[in-house]
Order: C-alpha cells, then sequence, then structure tokens
C-alpha cells in the first residue's frame, strides 16, 4: 500500500465511499472490504424511475464524467435524472491494488474481471439506494464494456444502454494493443515486480506507455490536421510530454495494470458459455451502439457486427477525427453528437 496524492477528493471529489463487503472474484481470488466510490448528480424522483448509471473507463474517474458528459441542459441533466458515477475496481479511487493494505496490495492484488466490477455495482445500487431498474446504463470504452455486461447480465433492470467506443467481446487485436500497454510499464526495472515505492520508479515504463496511447488512442488525421496544436501543443513532442505523460504520469502503475488485464478480457459471452449471439440476445434494453468513426481501438466494424445481433438496437456512429479518445471531451462535435443521440434514446419509451 503507498500514498498517491493523485487519487484524492482535492483532484476527483466530492465522491463517497461505500463498504460492499466481501467480492469473491471470478477468477478465484477474493476482496475483502471492496469498496466503492461513487458520485452522485441530481435527485431520485418518488417513482425511482430516472437512475442513471455511468461506470468509468481505463485511467477515468467521476470528475471526468461529471466535467466533459453531466450538466443543465445536457442530455445527462441533473436536473432531470439521478445520475449515479461507479468508479471501476483498480481505477484508484474504489478498491485498487495501490490503496489496498499489505500482503493483498500491490504486485499481489488479485485479478478482476468486469463482471466482478458489474456486480459489485449492482450491489451497490440494490443495497445503498434500493434500485430495482436504471433508466440507462452509458459508458464509454471500459465503461462501454461494463454497460454490455449490465444489459446481459441483467437485463430486467436495464431499461436503455448506450455502450460508446467499446465492445461487448474484445477482439485479439485490441488484446495484442493491450498487452503492449502492460508490457511497457512491467518492463521497467524500476516496476520490481508491482513493489516499487512510488509512481515515479516506473518513469520510464509509464512514458512508453503514454507514447503507445499517443499512437492508438488518436487517430492518424488527428495529427495531420494538426489537432494537437489547435489544443494548444507547439509540437508533437510537446504533446507527448506535457499532454499524453502529464495525464498517465501521476497514475499508479499497478492500477493501470490491474483495468488493462479485465480491459483484454472483457467479453459477455463467457455467460452464455462463448456464445456470443446468445449473450446478445439476452439484451432486452434499448440500445444505441455508438461507436467513434477514427477509433483504433473498437473500429466502428467490430462495433457493428456486434450492434447486428443486439434485438432492436440502432447503430448510431458518432463523426470524429479524435479517434478513441475523443471520449475526452476535446471534439465539441462529437460531444453535441452524443447528446442527441443520447437525448434520444432517453426520449423513448422503454
Amino acid at each position: 500500500m503507498i500514498t498517491n496524492s493523485y487519487y484524492t477528493q482535492d483532484v476527483h471529489g466530492p465522491y463517497e465511499l461505500h463498504d460492499i463487503g466481501t467480492l469473491d472474484l471470478e477468477e478465484g481470488g477474493t476482496i475483502r472490504g471492496c469498496t466503492l466510490a461513487y458520485a452522485c448528480f441530481g435527485t431520485l424522483n418518488a417513482a425511482r424511475d430516472n437512475a442513471i448509471l455511468v461506470p468509468t473507463w481505463y485511467s477515468g474517474t467521476n470528475k471526468i464524467i461529471e466535467q466533459v458528459y453531466i450538466g443543465p441542459g445536457r442530455a445527462l441533466d441533473p436536473d432531470r435524472y439521478f445520475i449515479i458515477v461507479v468508479n471501476q475496481i483498480g481505477g484508484g479511487l474504489s478498491t485498487s491494488p495501490h490503496n489496498t493494505p499489505a500482503p493483498a496490495g500491490m504486485g499481489n492484488f488479485p485479478r478482476v474481471r468486469i463482471g466482478d466490477d458489474v456486480r459489485a455495482q449492482h450491489r451497490l445500487i440494490t443495497g445503498k439506494f434500493g434500485l430495482t431498474s436504471l433508466a440507462l446504463v452509458v459508458g464509454g470504452s471500459m465503461g462501454a464494456q461494463q454497460t454490455y455486461e449490465w444489459a446481459v447480465r441483467y437485463p430486467a433492470m436495464v431499461r436503455r444502454a448506450a455502450p460508446i467506443a467499446g465492445t461487448a467481446r474484445n477482439t485479439p487485436h485490441d488484446f495484442l494493443f493491450t498487452e503492449t500497454l502492460i508490457e511497457a510499464i512491467t518492463s521497467d526495472p524500476g516496476f520490481n515486480k508491482g513493489f516499487y515505492g512510488a509512481s515515479a520508479e516506473v518513469r520510464e515504463g509509464l512514458l512508453r506507455h503514454a507514447r503507445l496511447w499517443a499512437v492508438m488512442g488518436w487517430s492518424t488525421e488527428f495529427f495531420q490536421q494538426g489537432r494537437h496544436k489547435a489544443l494548444g501543443f507547439s509540437s508533437l513532442d510537446d504533446f507527448i510530454i506535457n499532454f499524453m505523460f502529464g495525464y498517465f504520469s501521476v497514475m499508479d502503475p499497478n492500477d493501470l495494470l490491474c483495468m488493462a488485464w479485465k480491459w483484454q478480457r472483457g467479453d459477455v459471452s463467457r455467460l452464455t458459455g462463448g456464445d456470443l449471439r446468445a449473450a446478445l440476445g439476452r439484451i432486452t434494453a434499448r440500445t444505441f451502439v455508438m461507436p467513434m468513426t477514427s477509433d483504433m481501438f473498437f473500429p466502428p466494424a467490430d462495433c457493428q457486427a456486434e450492434w447486428r445481433l443486439i434485438p432492436g438496437a440502432e447503430f448510431r456512429p458518432i463523426e470524429t477525427i479524435d479517434g478513441h479518445l475523443a471520449l475526452f471531451g476535446a471534439d465539441p462535435d462529437a460531444l453535441g453528437q452524443l447528446d442527441r443521440h443520447l437525448s434520444a434514446l432517453l426520449a423513448m419509451e422503454a
């Protein structure tokens, strides 16, 4: 267990903590006193039918979801909905490798799957809030993986689902890319098999990790059209060091690895013996599948192939050259498209 000032209320708050108890994991491990960090916006109505759940993506927390997606007049309007943003296990605010006491923390932290996150979130929203249905589950990237898991695992609870820039079953190509992210970190001698004294000891690994994200997270058009300069960076090096590395350098390497491992293995067909068609056929939610058109992690063709297996789903791609990291909100037109699609989805009977 180590202290990291990045994962604090000062940076990501306000958020609440809720201990869901002992969580037995799909891979056979156990988290004792599993604590979820969550933030709520808006008020639960008397009918208890206006709750929206937003799970977080790789490296993201409730704060970026709040800043980019939630606000009056937006699709996720706290004046209309009760919005719960839950930080995934391993994300740094909820139970994670860096904040788990020895001997179970750091390099000894157990393997966690997307299904473990969703079962933990289910305990939170049913136990803490007494909810029996969700008006919408919406998330980007790993949040999309969790959205699919919710819609397949708990179909009677999810009235609408909006997976953004993510797939229900991870592809071999995406698995391979994520492996390079893992190796970038673990190959740094300072990583010390997960038992370093501070994130700064893994500086070179985190820098390589940031560069790989720059390569695949954006798009070729993003750089060709000088979008990094439009965002205020004078050169590619300036962008890599002061944005990409600046973003990741403060994060805990073990936390990133925990998320990367489950990202690689996201797969709703685990619930149906490997049959993806059967798994997605369980979905009863009104569903909008929304890839980013220039995404190299979860390209539109991969998302479209799954969309065809979801009963009554609509395919609503988001036009952008910002690639996967359009999720960060730097492209206002992409955000406008997302708001329009989410507003249309929430207006549908479900």
